[in-house]
């Protein structure tokens, strides 16, 4: 029988990969395909987006003097990426021996001493013990057979190493995950931290020790990656169901190596093979699959989870709420992840109409649009509590709580922190007396008899008192006060028009150089971006649209994400490189320490040699920005590299540095008065027709 390709030798990478290896550009691997005829050869993927064999390229690339070493952790996912069984089964591999490594650390030791050969023998005895301690038997994951093992030895190993830097086991896993999720956008629907946590807080308000939280039993019936369980604090136990069989397995190992609770984690449809018919959980949270039309409608007709009516065809969703509260304790809590169809259908509206009747649905919040996919959709949560058997309604009214004004600008503008305030500042008093005061345009406690109607519609918006005009009639003197004095400003500031001379004077323009042949010579690094946004608040991202709309750093970096990204620096000119727009932004105090998004490219000056302003502004012409940009049918994409300036001393970078300077302070006075502008004129057209203004 021959013998199986170890990860080692089976391990290929992609340009993109390559290009990370070295630390550069992917147009730097595509010239060194062209110009270099030793290059490794592709050893597989396709014409367009070919891999090679990761070893080969090593060599190559120290042969050449462009890496010094592999960094592991760049290693350790090209083994994963490479895995001769794919990239599933060498995650689960590396999470078994990630979660021996942390809770039986003496035992790895000794087995990593030991030949191959005898390590793959030994070890899924070892892995089994700890499988079972954590995750019970029956249980999703089980420990791999030696010869499934032996193909994986160098990436357990390198998994191991990379447990003992800062982080530890759980951190490696995280960044593994993490890569082969982002690899993968288009398989998985990822709930992003801040609804995640956001959730777990509604479903298990932890009190001032945290009691409340140790003692839970959550369950998440649609788990996915694990997201919601693994944001609920100090829980006993976890109970996972995830419908595709790997990332069930991968879901169990995430949530055993995140936290000390047991953890269950089983496979199959929730709705039509629920994994545990018996469970009464503390806690249910759930984002279910959205507008599924297969979901067992017709086998499930008769099934008694339908206490509150039995689901249209096109009510998936309330099929989901109605399995979450069959799951629950009396007086359990469900929070739900809903599309904002789903309050207002008319094919749902009797469901509904029974959920309020019962008090068993207590809250419906709006949040933002770009909160969690699909970003467009303003999505809801729905919180529920499960009614005692016979029990009154709990409460004769439903909380409605809308966030869509922490909005700006979309996904990348979301004021988490702010929405979350919102929410809980209302739920926590609601959910103790059972209303609260309303806050206009925010949130209120709405009489249940005022929703029983034929439509029975319980979007927020549709319940709520609308804000006042601005804030009032002395709210928009002191908002067109403001755009007064701003205007003035914009008029002093607004720059004097320049010579007609070009930078070299009547003598003409002295010869150009190009933003590649500047970092060649070492007058500046260039980076690309590489941080994702979420909702979560564990670190600042300078986005694209924050760099188009001349703000400070909106986005958010995922919770216990392992990736070095860029930080960026004071001084640094950052350019966005897709659309095709003139913009280039000198980082101020305001970014400093955020890192660098996705489509953003940085360039830091050596101040010795460039001045950031003169940098930023010949960056900025209009002919330089498009003789460097290719086009395509539906982007324009542009080459930083390709960028030119002038050849000038330093002093004369300055003079020009200023003038710049003074035009960026100038457009960003005239962004502000537009912004004061459209809130008054908003505020005024508000106030005449609802009356808090007289004509």
């Amino acid at each position: 029988m021959p013998e199986k390709p170890s990860v080692e030798a089976a391990a290929e990478v992609t340009a993109a990969g390559i290009a990370r290896l070295a630390g550069v550009g992917r147009a730097a691997v595509s010239n060194w395909r062209r110009r270099h005829a030793d290059f490794p050869k592709p050893v597989g993927g396709t014409e367009t987006s070919p891999s090679f064999a990761l070893a080969d390229v090593e060599r190559w690339l120290r042969a050449q003097g462009k890496l010094a070493e592999v960094p592991l952790r760049e290693r350790v996912w090209q083994y994963v990426a490479g895995h001769p069984a794919g990239p599933t089964t060498a995650l689960v591999h590396a999470g078994c021996v990630l979660l021996l490594v942390r809770d039986r650390s003496p035992r790895w030791p000794e087995l990593a001493a030991r030949p191959d050969a005898l390590l793959a023998e030994e070890l899924p005895g070892a892995l089994d013990e700890v499988l079972t301690a954590r995750l019970g038997a029956p249980r999703r994951v089980t420990a791999p057979s030696p010869e499934a093992l032996t193909p994986s030895l160098p990436l357990l190993r390198a998994a191991a190493a990379l447990a003992a830097e800062p982080g530890g086991a759980r951190q490696a896993f995280e960044f593994l995950l993490g890569r082969h999720l982002d690899a993968n956008p288009r398989q998985y629907t990822l709930t992003p931290g801040g609804p995640a946590g956001l959730m777990a807080e509604l479903a298990v308000p932890a009190g001032a020790d945290g009691a409340s939280a140790r003692a839970c039993t959550v369950l998440d019936p649609a788990s996915g990656t694990g997201a919601l369980l693994r944001a609920v604090p100090g829980a006993a136990v976890l109970y996972a169901q995830e419908a595709d069989p790997d990332l069930a397995a991968l879901t169990a190992l995430r949530l055993a190596l995140h936290s000390g609770a047991e953890v269950h984690a089983q496979a199959g449809d929730s709705l039509r093979a629920d994994a545990y018919p018996g469970l009464t959980a503390d806690a249910v949270l759930c984002h279910p699959p959205f507008n599924e039309r297969n979901w067992g409608h017709e086998e499930l007709a008769y099934d008694p989870r339908w206490e509150y009516g039995f689901p249209a065809r096109t009510e998936s969703e309330l099929a989901w709420v109605q399995h979450a509260l069959a799951r629950l304790r009396p007086g359990g809590t469900a929070v739900l992840l809903m599309p904002p169809a789903a309050a207002s259908r008319r094919s749902g509206r009797r469901i509904r109409a029974d959920l309020l009747r019962r008090g068993a649905l207590r809250a419906v919040v709006a949040l933002p649009a770009g909160a969690a996919p699909p970003y467009h959709l303003a999505l809801h949560l729905w919180v529920l509590r499960k009614p005692a058997p016979g029990a009154a309604a709990a409460s004769p009214a439903l909380l409605v709580v809308d966030t869509s004004g922490y909005a700006a600008g979309g996904r990348t503008g979301l004021d988490w922190q702010a929405v979350r305030g919102a929410v809980l500042d209302a739920w926590v008093p609601f959910g103790r007396d059972g209303t609260v005061a309303a806050r206009p345009g925010v949130s209120r406690a709405v009489p249940v008899i005022e929703l029983l109607d034929d439509d029975v519609d319980l979007a927020p918006a549709r319940h709520l008192p609308p804000v006042a005009a601005g804030g009032g009639a002395a709210e928009l003197a002191d908002v067109r006060d403001r755009l007064a004095a701003e205007l003035r400003r914009t008029g002093e500031l607004a720059p004097p028009v320049a010579e007609p001379d070009g930078p070299a004077g009547p003598a003409g323009r002295p010869p150009g150089v190009t933003v590649g042949e500047l970092a060649r010579g070492g007058a500046l690094t260039l980076h690309a971006g590489t941080a994702t946004h979420t909702g979560d608040a564990a670190g600042r991202v300078l986005t694209e649209q924050d760099v188009l709309a001349g703000q400070a750093p909106g986005g958010r970096l995922p919770d216990g994400a392992a990736e070095e990204h860029v930080l960026v620096r004071a001084g640094d000119v950052v350019v966005p490189v897709l659309g095709g727009g003139a913009v280039a932004r000198v980082v101020d105090a305001t970014a400093e320490g955020a890192a660098l998004g996705r489509n953003l490219h940085l360039l830091r000056p050596d101040p010795a040699a460039l001045d950031s302003w003169f940098l930023a502004g010949f960056l900025r012409g209009t002919a330089n920005q498009r003789q460097a940009s290719s086009y395509a049918s539906t982007a324009t994409r542009l080459d930083v590299r390709r960028l030119q300036l002038p050849r000038l001393p330093l002093a004369e970078q300055q003079r020009y540095g200023e003038r710049f300077r003074a035009l960026a302070e100038f457009e960003q006075a005239l962004r502000e008065a537009g912004r004061l502008g459209e809130r008054l004129v908003q505020g005024m057209y508000d106030g005449l027709t609802d009356g808090t203004l007289r004509a």
